[in-house]
């Protein structure tokens, strides 16, 4: 799977843009990280999401332990890989039909939690109990929204192209190949919303410090991020259920 954002919409973290990056590519310019992408895996499906930026999934070649799902309700779209162990629970808490997939899962959850809903973020990510990454794209308020379970158990990796977008895949190769030397695995335990950047929902209250990666060839390539123990965010206060505030912006 491939998403590519247009930096408005999804901002990179500064510590995956590396300086070292030669020959910087566009990966939104005429298509060109999308055909590379079915190029590799033939019979691809392209969403296109206007001047936000792209979806693109293949459901050949899945693993059978991690298969990839793509749904969209009302405007909202979500790629998601793997599994979620207590679907059946999460069905019943979101008053959902038994036929309700993994993907239509996240998207429920997380209208609940732009609707006001009474769970912070990190709560409603944490209670997906399974083996998963998933890319989820709000087109009603641009507002991106992107988690991997604590274990990394789905090969998941993100970065940044010449022109400052956000790429997610779960090909380095293809995230290699959009984003050069400014790409990294996607941090596990984390989500990463396009109002409030990367957050650890097994530590929400901790700060998140970049730690520069080396490749193989001993280069800098891009970052990884760990949960600083002795750093804590700054508390903000939540909107209370009912208010005429919207949620989005404290995801």
């Amino acid at each position: 799977m491939l998403a590519v954002f247009e930096k408005t919409v999804a901002k990179c973290p500064e510590e995956l843009q590396s300086p070292h990056s030669a020959e910087p590519v566009c990966a939104l310019k005429d298509g060109f990280l999308a055909s590379h992408f079915d190029s590799v895996h033939p019979n691809s499906v392209t969403v296109n999401l206007g001047s936000s930026g792209i979806f693109v999934y293949s459901l050949a070649k899945q693993n059978p332990l991690l298969p990839r799902l793509f749904a969209v309700v009302d405007d909202i779209f979500c790629l998601f890989q793997g599994h979620i162990e207590n679907l059946a629970f999460l069905k019943q808490q979101y008053g959902l039909g038994k036929a309700t997939n993994e993907a239509i899962i996240v998207i429920e959850a997380y209208r609940s939690l732009r609707d006001r809903g009474p769970y912070p973020a990190d709560k409603v990510v944490r209670d997906f109990q399974g083996k998963f990454a998933f890319i989820l794209f709000d087109g009603s308020n641009k507002t991106v929204f992107v988690a991997a379970d604590e274990e990394g158990s789905v090969p998941f990796f993100w970065g940044s192209d010449g022109e400052g977008h956000l790429v997610l895949s779960d090909d380095s190769e293809i995230a290699k190949k959009g984003c050069v030397k400014s790409h990294a695995p996607f941090p596990k335990g984390c989500y990463f919303t396009s109002s409030g950047g990367l957050t650890s929902y097994e530590h929400p209250r901790n700060e998140l410090k970049a730690v520069p990666r080396v490749d193989s060839s001993g280069e800098l390539c891009g970052a990884t991020f760990k949960v600083d123990a002795e750093a804590k965010k700054d508390r903000t206060g939540m909107p209370r259920v009912g208010s005429s505030q919207n949620w989005s912006g404290h995801l």
